[in-house]
C-alpha cells in the first residue's frame, strides 16, 4: 500500500478539498485574550456604579449577587447613629463609656478599655477611618441599648431605604461567631445605601480623613484610613472598605468632580489590589458614561445628620455601561497592574479585617 508519507500528504489533499484540516495535525487554539479595558468577571462577586444624583446605572455587573459586606456593614451603624443625631437623642458631643463587652471586640480596633469614656464624634471618625470593631460595639450599645437591638434598628433602615437583598447580623461586619449568621448584602443595595448616606449625612466630612489621631496620652493611636484610593483618585473622598478571608475584599467608593459625583460598589474581590484596581476602571467607565447635565446642577456635599428614613429611590434599568472596552493594549483608566510579591499574595494570618498595610495600585499622575 501507500508509504506514510503519502498517506499523510493524501489525508492532507483531502481535507483542504473538504475545506477542513487534518485534526492529527491541528495545533490546540488557544483562548482569545480578554482586552485590556474588559472587566474580569473573576475580579469581584458583585458590583455596580450609579450617578449619585440620580440614581442611574453606569455599569453593573452581578449587582444582586449576595455577598457578605464585612466592614462596609459601618456604612449602615453610621446611618442608624446619624439618625439618633437628628432626631436628638445623641449629639456629637454626647459620651459613650465603653462595656466589657465592647472592650473584647477584636479584629481592626482602637483598644477602647473599659470604662473609658469618648464622645460620638470621636468614635464615628474611629468606626469609618480605623474601621474600629469595638467603636461599632460601643456606639450601637449606646444607641440601642444592646447590641442585637441595635441590628433590628439596622435592618428597619435597610428595609425603609429598599435594600431588599441585604440582611445584618452585626453592627462592625466582623465574620460571624458559631451559632452566628454572616452579614449580607449586594453591590445595588450598598449603592443605594451609599447615595442615601450622601444625601442625608455628613458622612463625608469622616470618609475623607486620611489621617486622624485617637485617644492622647500613652495610649495614643494614630488612625489611618483603609480606603487607599483617597488622595490617589481624583475626587474620591469615601466612603469604606471591607475584608475578612470569606468575605473578600470590598470597597464602596464615591468620587466627586466636574461632570458629577458617582458611587462605585465592589463586593468579593479575591486581593486587595485587584479590588483597588477594577474600582478605580469601573470609577473611570462610569464617569466616560456620565453625561454632562443640562444645566448646572449642586453636586452632592456634606449636611447635617438626618434621621427620616429616605424614601426608596427609584431604581434605574439595569444597564451596562455604554461605552464599549478601549482596543486591545490600551487602557482608558491607565491602570498599570504590578505583580505582587511572594509576600503580598499571603493574606494577614491573624487579622479578622482589612488591614491598615496597603498595596497600591500604579496610577499615572497620582501623588506618591
Amino acid at each position: 500500500m501507500f508509504a506514510p508519507k503519502f498517506r499523510l500528504l493524501l489525508a492532507a489533499v483531502l481535507s483542504l478539498a473538504a475545506g477542513t484540516a487534518p485534526s492529527p495535525a491541528a495545533a490546540p487554539r488557544k483562548p482569545a485574550p480578554t482586552p485590556a479595558g474588559a472587566i474580569d468577571p473573576n475580579a469581584f462577586r458583585s458590583a455596580i456604579v450609579i450617578d449619585a444624583a440620580t440614581g442611574r446605572v453606569l455599569f453593573e455587573q452581578n449587582a444582586d449577587v449576595q455577598n457578605p459586606p464585612a466592614s462596609v456593614t459601618k456604612l449602615m451603624t453610621f446611618a442608624v447613629v446619624a439618625d439618633r443625631i437628628k432626631s436628638g437623642d445623641l449629639s456629637l458631643d454626647t459620651a459613650v463609656v465603653v462595656s466589657a463587652a465592647a472592650s473584647h471586640i477584636g479584629g481592626s480596633r482602637v483598644y477602647l478599655a473599659h470604662g473609658e469614656s469618648f464622645t460620638v464624634e470621636d468614635l464615628l471618625y474611629a468606626l469609618m477611618v480605623q474601621s474600629a470593631n469595638d467603636a461599632a460595639y460601643a456606639l450601637a450599645e449606646k444607641v440601642a441599648g444592646s447590641r442585637d437591638a441595635f441590628v433590628d434598628l439596622m435592618n428597619a433602615k435597610a428595609r425603609a431605604l429598599g435594600m431588599t437583598h441585604t440582611e445584618f447580623h452585626s453592627p462592625h461586619g466582623l465574620p460571624p461567631s458559631r451559632g452566628q449568621q454572616a452579614d449580607l448584602s449586594t453591590a445595588r443595595d450598598i449603592a443605594t445605601l451609599c447615595r442615601a448616606l450622601l444625601r442625608e449625612t455628613d458622612i463625608l466630612r469622616y470618609t475623607s480623613t486620611r489621617t486622624r489621631d485617637f485617644r492622647p496620652g500613652p495610649k495614643h493611636i494614630s488612625m489611618v484610613s483603609h480606603n487607599h484610593l483617597l488622595g490617589q483618585v481624583q475626587g474620591c473622598d469615601g466612603l469604606k472598605t471591607g475584608w475578612y478571608a470569606e468575605a473578600g475584599y470590598s470597597l464602596a467608593a464615591t468620587i466627586q468632580r466636574k461632570s458629577g459625583r458617582i458611587i462605585a460598589v465592589i463586593l468579593g474581590s479575591p486581593e486587595r489590589k485587584l479590588r483597588d484596581a477594577i474600582t478605580t476602571r469601573l470609577i473611570e467607565r462610569g464617569f466616560a458614561a456620565l453625561l454632562p447635565p443640562a444645566a448646572p446642577t449642586q453636586a452632592v456635599t456634606a449636611t447635617p445628620p438626618v434621621a427620616t428614613p429616605a424614601t426608596p429611590a427609584a431604581t434605574a434599568p439595569s444597564a451596562t455601561a455604554p461605552n464599549p472596552p478601549p482596543p486591545a493594549g490600551k487602557d482608558s483608566s491607565g491602570i498599570k497592574l504590578v505583580p505582587l510579591k511572594p509576600d503580598e499574595l499571603k493574606q494577614p494570618p491573624a487579622a479578622t479585617t482589612e488591614p491598615p498595610e496597603a498595596v497600591h495600585v500604579v496610577i499615572p499622575g497620582a501623588k506618591k
